[in-house]
């Protein structure tokens, strides 16, 4: 077979092919289109090198079709209407027929807090689609993004990237979360208590120390941290009953999953707020799917905020 001149092949001469087969006439098909007689002439003659036939020959004021011009024509017409409907046209995301995957992305904090609330959002939308959670953190998610396709993540990623887009949510803030029972203390808690009691810490890496402890050194103050673990939900089980006492996001401390034995409250020590957001490639920022999701997510974390 031979190789195709891809280069020679341009869309405008299959619009100009069957405006000449409607019009029977390169005045009229180049008056249709909006172009002068010789451009249209000139797309003939490209058209007729290209497909290596006459295509039309005048007879009187008429282009009469050759029979390979008739037995194109109505492979050049589907053609070209696929790529009007299908590649052209802007399509409408219809939820209640969707039947694919919605991949997002989720901060183990993000996780704990959303992932009921996504699901109920989405499989009462998209009753057909699955849904699939993938744990992403500031230092994978644009690998994950790239390995997994995601639609979307959810979380506190303050590093800067030109190839995703985001929208901010909302800011979370800290607070102290204790058991009474346990520890004595009572809210509003003092300096005093806040450091008399073993702290307990969230956190990824394993670190026995955050922001908060490099405040309190300025103020000739120092905490003792005695246990780290990675996931939020491990924390919140791990000081019940337990002489400890833990910095958490505000969101999860109040989150109803839980018993009501724990109490909380401001911390005597400045913790930095943070923000949660909501990212995604630059590439789909007008795809109509991560549009439709983009919004439902924002909406549905809007709800959780207000009830």
């Amino acid at each position: 077979m031979n190789e195709i001149n891809w280069r020679a092949v341009d869309l405008n001469l299959l619009v100009a092919f069957t405006t000449l087969m409607e019009q029977r006439s390169v005045t009229k098909a180049a008056d249709k289109l909006a172009v002068g007689q010789s451009a249209m002439s000139h797309s003939l003659s490209r058209l007729r090198s290209l497909l290596d036939d006459p295509l039309f020959s005048r007879q009187g004021h008429l282009m009469v079709p050759s029979k390979k011009a008739l037995e194109l024509d109505p492979v050049i017409s589907r053609i070209l209407n696929q790529i009007s409907t299908e590649v052209l046209s802007v399509q409408e995301f219809e939820p209640s027929t969707f039947a694919g995957t919605f991949k997002i992305g989720l901060t183990d904090y993000a996780e704990l807090l959303f992932a009921p609330l996504l699901f109920d959002a989405l499989s009462g939308l998209a009753p057909n689609s699955q849904i699939c959670f993938y744990h992403v953190d500031k230092g994978n998610y644009q690998q994950v993004f790239d390995e997994h396709k995601l639609d979307l993540m959810l979380g506190s990623i303050t590093e800067q990237d030109k190839n995703f887009s985001r929208k901010f949510l909302y800011t979370e803030r800290h607070v102290c979360l204790f058991d009474h029972q346990a520890t004595g203390i009572s809210v509003p808690i003092s300096m005093d208590d806040y450091l008399s009691v073993p702290h307990a810490l969230a956190n990824p890496g394993g670190q026995l120390s955050s922001q908060v402890d490099s405040q309190l050194a300025q103020l000739g103050l120092q905490r003792r941290v005695s246990v780290t673990c990675r996931s939020f939900l491990t924390l919140r089980h791990l000081i019940r009953g337990r002489k400890l006492l833990c910095v958490v996001p505000e969101l999860m401390a109040k989150m109803d999953l839980f018993s009501n034995e724990l109490q909380y409250g401001q911390a005597p020590v400045e913790v930095p707020d943070f923000d949660i957001e909501m990212l995604w490639q630059r590439r789909n920022d007008r795809h109509s799917r991560s549009l439709w999701l983009r919004d439902l997510v924002s909406r549905a974390v809007s709800a959780q905020l207000f009830r």
